[in-house]
């Protein structure tokens, strides 16, 4: 009896045992799938967060910098990249800490840029961001498109030159490269969301330094050619240029900078594909330093020494302005690349806007079939592709609006100038400077208030010159340009 007491009663521990350990399991299961917001658990490093930043970073604009620079100068143009660097580095630490409300490790997370806003500010100042940044990120869509239709002309114009001699007219027109850019960017715009999206970010971030590499390596050969270092201490010299076009090209040169370094309204949604622990905020944190160091060591040797090669008749787009001819196989190397580059940053900047549009027409018709329904689509050797109808119309619309307003508007400098005054002030500065003086409750008039209000003041002025030199440039463009008729 004692004896079958005590073999049931080590029946029942170990049933127990089993049990912990199942509930256990689960619980771990569970967490491994869950994060604290009830969401699938985000898998983001800051290998994966930099990808992403240097793919929105190291975009279309790194080619322009040697325009920039001749306007600038060897003083002012070096000086004015470092300091957008730093400002766009210690504005992005800021808009970090916003991820989420009130604790920085547990706080309620902000989901987009305008969740952000929403909680710190709030009030009107949420429309504004919201007008604000996806006009912006419309915007990038565009000159994307226009970028990588130009790189795509060069490809062609490169082995035409090479084929008929340096002096041959070779005239393309560049509509068909636009639309075939279009097709592309209207299947790539199916992917869901954000998070799947990881691979085709490392896909573009490589394309980005492949061609900023080659870009170095042929000002280096040319400066190497040439003996010597050209350009001068204050840019472009009159004479060269009127007086008037000096001040609207040094003004639309900080536009072309501003640019370059615009990734702040994607930031948050970034952070949100990051993993914790360690808390978001601190590996987006390392993330963005080690991005904005890498690109700002390119950008300093690109912009440079495609200015030391070329002096005052620096090239708008420094690979596809034809101050290089050879090795014309090279050059092809690196538009090919630009133009999977920018097939990836396309969808970095969209996704974003996607994503806002489908959401707020989910809430509005929460019972339309058409906009919440998703159908499940076989693909062979992969797991089943789900098909949301609302997705496919409103996406692929998007993208050709995009791509007939680029064909209306081909000006590759003037459109990247007016991106980058148009959002660098307001969603590189401004917003992330409020919300963070919001958050961390600083007093008004305090030492440290009113450092940061100087700092939004002078990037607002810088912000402005910027837009106004680039519009000038456009009104300037547009006296001779006829829609769908221009070749080059």
């Amino acid at each position: 009896m004692p004896a079958e007491n005590t073999g049931s009663t080590t029946q029942n521990h170990q049933r127990q045992a089993f049990d912990v350990s199942i509930n256990v399991a689960t619980d771990q299961v569970g967490f491994k799938c869950y994060d604290d917001d009830g969401r699938l658990k985000r898998t983001g490093t800051i290998w994966t967060a930099s990808a992403h930043i240097i793919t929105a970073v190291i975009g279309s604009g790194v080619l322009s910098l040697a325009w920039a620079t001749a306007q600038l100068g060897w003083i002012a143009g070096p000086t004015v990249l470092f300091l957008f660097s730093f400002v766009t580095y210690y504005t992005s630490t800021l808009l970090a800490s916003c991820y989420r409300s009130g604790d920085p490790n547990n706080g309620k997370r902000n989901y987009t840029y305008m969740d952000a806003v929403r909680a710190n500010l709030g009030g009107f100042q949420v429309k504004v961001c919201g007008a604000i940044q996806y006009l912006n990120l419309f915007g990038v869509a565009v000159g994307y498109t226009i970028a990588s239709s130009i790189s795509m002309m060069a490809i062609q114009k490169s082995n035409c030159f090479h084929s008929k001699g340096d002096d041959s007219p070779c005239i393309v027109s560049s509509n068909p490269y636009m639309i075939a850019f279009g097709v592309i960017e209207i299947i790539f715009s199916q992917i869901p969301d954000f998070n799947q999206i990881w691979w085709l970010s490392i896909v573009a971030a490589i394309m980005s330094f492949t061609y900023s590499t080659i870009g170095l390596g042929l000002g280096i050969g040319k400066v190497a050619e040439n003996g010597k270092i050209r350009g001068s201490l204050t840019g472009v010299s009159i004479g060269t240029v009127t007086e008037t076009q000096k001040i609207w090209r040094s003004f639309q040169a900080l536009g072309a900078i501003a640019f370059a370094y615009s990734y702040s309204l994607i930031l948050i949604e970034i952070q949100d594909t990051i993993k914790s622990p360690p808390s978001e905020h601190k590996t987006m944190k390392k993330a963005t330093f080690l991005s904005v160091a890498v690109t700002t060591v390119f950008y300093m040797l690109c912009g440079c020494f495609g200015y030391a090669a070329f002096g005052d008749s620096s090239p708008g787009n420094l690979l596809t302005g034809f101050g290089f001819y050879n090795p014309y196989w090279l050059l092809d190397i690196a538009n090919i690349a630009i133009v999977v580059h920018l097939v990836g940053a396309y969808q970095v900047y969209s996704q974003p806007l996607f994503a806002f549009i489908e959401k707020t027409m989910a809430e509005w018709f929460p019972n339309s079939k058409f906009i919440t329904k998703e159908i499940a689509v076989p693909v062979p050797g992969f797991k089943s592709f789900k098909l949301n109808l609302f997705r496919l119309v409103w996406r692929t619309i998007f993208v050709i609006i995009t791509t007939v307003i680029s064909m209306l508007m081909p000006f590759f400098n003037d459109v990247v100038g007016i991106l980058g005054a148009f959002g660098f002030w307001p969603l590189t500065v401004y917003f992330p400077v409020e919300m963070y003086i919001a958050q961390k409750k600083i007093p008004k008039w305090s030492s440290r208030w009113i450092n940061f209000q100087i700092l939004s003041a002078a990037c607002l002025i810088i912000s402005i010159a910027a837009a106004v030199g680039s519009f000038a440039g456009v009104v300037s463009d547009l006296k001779v340009y006829k829609p769908f008729k221009t070749v080059s």
